[in-house]
């Protein structure tokens, strides 16, 4: 080992990206292979933001605007909030690491129910964080076990919902009875990177319906998803202007690229909103059939409020990825637990539900 790394970052787990199709086509000797295992948008860009993105290329020489500005004053407007209630970021995850450098001391306490997100206990080691986790109850997030795991150590709560990789989301009224529980000194984190795949009625815009009550409350969202902007990293947090202000003290000078910023704002455009909408209401109709599908065939499938599906099959996580993948399908297994697979192009789909088959309840 070259040099003295912090014991802790010697024994940290690893953010592990889901496998490529190349690597797969290389391991299995494929033709063409898929990846399902990401969750990122299977469509091309909007072509009004690719528009944008491409006349914004010639600037790519010239430092973005590092508090990235315009963009938050888009963000504002469209979410009724002040601008010093937004902050950007580099994805929602880079805004959750920015809250973590800003809140966490070592041996502060960080709640979150799982499994979800897997760079949640990440952060807890590289900031020294005591990670107190909350398991699921049928694949959903058990509230009342986060609330009673908070203690007067506790800094953040954090919450995935919808949850990755199980597709559940938690419902306006339970955010709002969880925060009535927990103190006003814990922040808790409201990570909607799914939002726009969200349909259930029980769950409200939590900007408007929860931060006015509860000023201890972040929201959390992306453009890598619905937005199809995973490769440009930008994403945003609304929520009181202490905490955006504690975030933006942490924040690495020029972190959101200037033709990340020009996409956003492109994003936010109606024209966008439009191509947005369209693009939405397809993948909301294969993540119907496919899981409709799925059932006929017999395999468990969470129901999903996002753009991907999970399939609790257990020990067989692992023999069900494999197995997949040698006919050019890459999914992400969670060994012992299940296997997330994102929504592609109806033909991809329609090849995915080839490959499965039938669920064979005696492998």
């Amino acid at each position: 080992m070259i040099g003295r790394p912090r014991a802790a970052v010697e024994g940290l787990p690893q953010y592990k990206p889901g496998r490529s199709a190349a690597q797969a086509e290389a391991e299995h000797n494929l033709v063409e292979a898929i990846k399902l295992a990401s969750n990122e948008n299977a469509n091309d860009p909007l072509p009004s933001v690719a528009k944008a993105v491409s006349e914004a290329a010639l600037g790519m020489n010239r430092y973005p605007d590092h508090r990235c500005m315009e963009v938050r004053e888009a963000l504002a407007d469209r979410h009724g909030v002040g601008l010093d209630e937004v902050t950007v970021g580099s994805g929602s995850v880079g805004v959750l690491q920015q809250l973590f450098a800003a809140y966490i001391d070592p041996g502060d306490e960080v709640v979150y129910p799982w499994r979800s997100f897997e760079v949640h206990p990440v952060f807890c080691v590289i900031s020294g964080a005591q990670a107190m986790t909350v398991p699921l109850v049928d694949h959903a997030f058990d509230l009342d076990g986060v609330a009673a795991a908070v203690t007067d150590r506790t800094k953040i709560v954090v919450l995935s919902t919808p949850n990755n990789p199980t597709g559940t989301v938690c419902s306006t009224a339970e955010l709002q009875r969880l925060l009535a529980a927990v103190p006003p000194y814990v922040i808790v984190v409201i990570d909607e990177a799914y939002r726009e795949f969200v349909t259930d009625p029980a769950v409200a815009d939590p900007i408007q319906t929860v931060l006015p009550d509860h000023p201890n409350a972040l929201v959390l969202r992306t453009f890598s998803k619905a937005y199809g902007l995973a490769n440009l990293r930008v994403g945003y947090g609304v929520g009181h202007p202490d905490v955006i202000g504690a975030l933006d003290k942490v924040a690495l000078p020029f972190i959101v690229s200037g033709i990340a910023q020009v996409a956003a704002l492109a994003s936010l455009e109606p024209q966008a909103g439009t191509e947005l909408e369209e693009r939405v209401a397809g993948i909301l109709a294969e993540r119907d059939r496919v899981s409709a599908a799925m059932s006929d065939l017999g395999w468990p499938v969470v129901p999903s409020q996002a753009n991907f599906v999970y399939l609790p099959v257990g020990d067989g996580a692992m023999e069900l990825f494999v197995r997949l993948e040698k006919q050019g399908l890459v999914t992400r297994p969670f060994e012992g637990e299940g296997v997330r697979i994102s929504l592609g192009t109806p033909a991809q789909n329609d090849r995915l539900l080839a490959a499965l088959g039938p669920f064979d309840r005696t492998s």
